[in-house]
């Protein structure tokens, strides 16, 4: 009896462990390199990663190739971001990956003036910006998006910005007003303790009379409730 009790001891400890290796095992990683499309060369840039479609999973890697793993077979999105270079998205999705679960997107991004990007009148949605749910304090998750804006506004010393914050259309209005403007405030605050000129950063809130969808859905809620950056001048 006390031998039989030790064997389902030993194999109940033993089957957890293999379920583990068998979920490592049927992830898929995407993975791929970033390289100047003209010379074919490494180059380091600012590659930004999101689950669909609810950006429940985000990171940045700040090299020249980037890895991660695609949990719970969902597709994701992918910015890749160099200074002097054409910016590029790509949508991954882990049905194409190959037989070593593997998900291979090189990108080779073109030189090109990103200054039409940073003239008056051009708006920037950050999308990689998270706070928790209905606060405004800054999530870690955003840092890699603040430091892009903390980079601009230092390359562009002139730059004056506004940051327009939005909600959802759900609850109080006046609610929805408040928390909008403790958003943009909260990241204005930031650049400003990174010593960007408080002069330089407008504020406005809009609450949520500005959705960009209508759907009356989890994720159309979620694209509603963003902060978007207006380029005053530059």
């Amino acid at each position: 009896m006390a031998k039989h009790f030790f064997t389902v001891c030993i194999i109940s400890l033993i089957f957890p462990c293999s379920l583990t290796f068998a979920q490592e095992d049927s992830l898929v990683y995407a993975e791929g390199t970033v390289t100047n499309a003209a010379t074919k060369e490494p180059l380091k840039a600012t590659i930004i990663y999101e689950s669909l479609p609810y950006g429940n999973r985000i990171g940045t890697f700040h090299n020249t190739f980037y890895s991660f793993p695609m949990f719970d077979n969902e597709k994701y999105s992918i910015t890749v971001e160099a200074q002097g270079f054409q910016s590029a998205k790509y949508l991954l999705d882990p049905e194409e990956a190959n037989e070593f679960k593997r998900l291979i997107k090189n990108i080779a991004l073109t030189e090109g003036s990103t200054t039409n990007t940073h003239v008056a009148g051009h708006v920037m949605r950050l999308n990689n910006l998270i706070f928790e749910l209905g606060r405004s304090r800054i999530s870690e998750a955003s840092y890699g998006e603040l430091e892009l804006v903390e980079k601009m506004m230092r390359d562009n010393p002139n730059m004056v910005i506004q940051l327009e914050g939005h909600t959802d259309y759900q609850g109080s209005e006046k609610e929805n007003l408040k928390l909008s403007q403790e958003r943009v405030d909260a990241v204005r605050d930031y650049l400003v303790k990174k010593r960007i000129s408080k002069k330089r950063i407008k504020t406005k809130a809009f609450g949520g009379t500005n959705p960009l969808s209508r759907d009356d859905t989890p994720e159309g809620h979620r694209l509603n409730r963003r902060v978007e950056l207006r380029i005053l001048s530059n």
